[in-house]
C-alpha cells in the first residue's frame, strides 16, 4: 500500500487547529439575567422649549433682513432692522431738552445760593427766597424729566434693530423688506434645537404608577435617553380620556427635531432580562445572532432581540442563561472559518 505524506503546511494547519480547540482566540462573556426596569413604550411628539415669534416694539420700514427661514441665528444676533430715521430725530430732541433743562437747574441754583446769602444778610423777603427754593426744585424735576425722555428715546431707537433672543432656527419669515410695521406686528419665528422635549399621551389606567416611580427614557437612533425631568398635566382629555406627561430631554442630547414621533418608555416596575453585551450582536441581512463557545465548538446561533440598555442588549429568545457569548463576533468569525478550512483538510 502506498502511504502519501501530508505536506507541510497541512501538518502545521492541524498542529494550530489542535492548540486553538484547547483555548478560543476571542474572548467571552456568559449570558446572564440582569435587573432592568420594566417600561410601558407609548409614541412621542418632540417639540423645542425654546421656540417662539419676536415682534416689532416700534414703527418704521424694513430696512434689513439678515436671516431667513432655515438659517441658524446665533444669540443676540440682529436679524431685522428697520429704518430709523424718526427714531434718531426723536433722541436728538430729547438731548436737547436735557440740555436746556441741565442749563435752567444750573441758573436756579446760582439764584438759590444768591438769594439765600441776602436771605441769611435780611436783604430779601421769606417770599423771595421760597420762590427761588421752588424755582431750583423745578428745574431738578424738569431734569429728570429730560432724562427720562432721552432713556425713551434710546430705547425706541434700540427696537429698530431685532435681536434674537437665544440661538436657533428660523422656522418662519412674516415681513418683507420696505415693509411699513408697527408695534405688535410679528416679525419672525425661531426656535433652539438645544433644548427638546416630548410630549406623551398617557391612559388613565397608567397614569398614576408612572407618575409614582417618575422616570421615563426616550428611545431614537438606537439610543435610549433618560429624561432629564418629567412634568405631569393633572387634567386629562375628556374625549379621549388621556393625560399629557411633558418629558424633558438633557440639552444636546440627541438630534431630533420638531414634530418628529419618538419612543418614550415609563418605567412601572422591575423585571429580569437575559442580557448580552451589544457588541456581540451579528447582523447579516434579516439575520440577527451572536457566536457561541460550547465544548470548544464556536457555532453561529441565531437570537431574537428586546430593548437595548446602554451597552447591553436583552435577548427574548434563542439563548439561555450560562452560554458563553463571543464579545467580538469578527474574531470568532475568522476562527469558525479556521476551523471549517482544518476540517476540509482533514476530510
Amino acid at each position: 500500500m502506498n502511504i502519501r505524506p501530508y505536506p507541510v503546511a497541512l501538518a502545521i494547519i492541524l498542529a494550530w487547529s489542535a492548540q486553538a480547540i484547547a483555548e478560543a482566540p476571542f474572548s467571552v462573556k456568559t449570558a446572564t439575567y440582569e435587573t432592568a426596569p420594566r417600561e410601558r413604550i407609548w409614541d412621542g411628539t418632540v417639540e423645542a422649549v425654546n421656540q417662539g415669534t419676536v415682534s416689532a416694539q416700534t414703527s418704521g420700514r424694513v430696512a434689513e433682513i439678515a436671516y431667513d427661514v432655515n438659517d441658524f441665528v446665533p444669540e443676540g444676533a440682529i436679524v431685522v432692522r428697520f429704518t430709523d430715521t424718526e427714531q434718531r430725530a426723536a433722541l436728538r430732541r430729547a438731548t436737547a431738552a436735557l440740555e436746556e433743562a441741565q442749563a435752567r437747574l444750573d441758573e436756579a441754583g446760582k439764584d438759590f445760593e444768591r438769594i439765600s446769602k441776602m436771605y441769611e444778610n435780611n436783604t430779601v423777603s421769606k417770599a423771595n427766597y421760597d420762590q427761588a427754593e421752588a424755582n431750583r426744585a423745578a428745574a431738578a424735576a424738569r431734569i429728570n424729566a429730560a432724562q427720562s425722555g432721552v432713556a425713551t428715546a434710546k430705547e425706541q431707537l434700540d427696537y429698530t434693530v431685532v435681536r434674537a433672543p437665544y440661538a436657533g432656527i428660523v422656522a418662519e419669515r412674516h415681513v418683507e423688506i420696505g415693509e411699513l410695521v408697527s408695534p405688535g406686528q410679528p416679525v419672525m419665528t425661531g426656535l433652539s434645537l438645544q433644548s427638546l422635549r416630548v410630549n406623551v399621551d398617557v391612559p388613565q389606567s397608567m397614569f398614576d404608577p408612572i407618575r409614582d416611580i417618575g422616570q421615563a427614557f426616550v428611545y431614537t437612533g438606537g439610543k435610549r435617553i433618560a429624561a432629564d425631568n418629567i412634568t405631569f398635566y393633572p387634567v386629562a382629555d375628556p374625549v379621549t380620556n388621556t393625560f399629557t406627561v411633558r418629558v424633558n430631554l438633557p440639552d444636546g442630547s440627541a438630534t431630533l427635531f420638531p414634530g418628529m414621533f419618538v419612543k418614550v418608555g415609563f418605567v412601572v416596575g422591575e423585571s429580569r432580562r437575559l442580557h448580552v453585551p451589544a457588541s456581540a450582536i451579528v447582523r447579516r441581512s434579516e439575520l440577527t445572532a451572536v457566536y457561541i463557545l460550547e465544548d470548544d465548538q464556536v457555532a453561529l446561533r441565531q437570537v431574537r432581540l428586546g430593548r437595548r440598555y446602554d451597552d447591553n442588549v436583552e435577548i427574548l429568545a434563542g439563548l439561555s442563561e450560562g452560554e458563553q457569548v463571543a464579545t467580538d463576533p469578527v474574531a470568532a468569525g475568522i476562527y469558525l472559518k479556521e476551523r471549517s478550512t482544518v476540517a476540509d483538510y482533514n476530510e
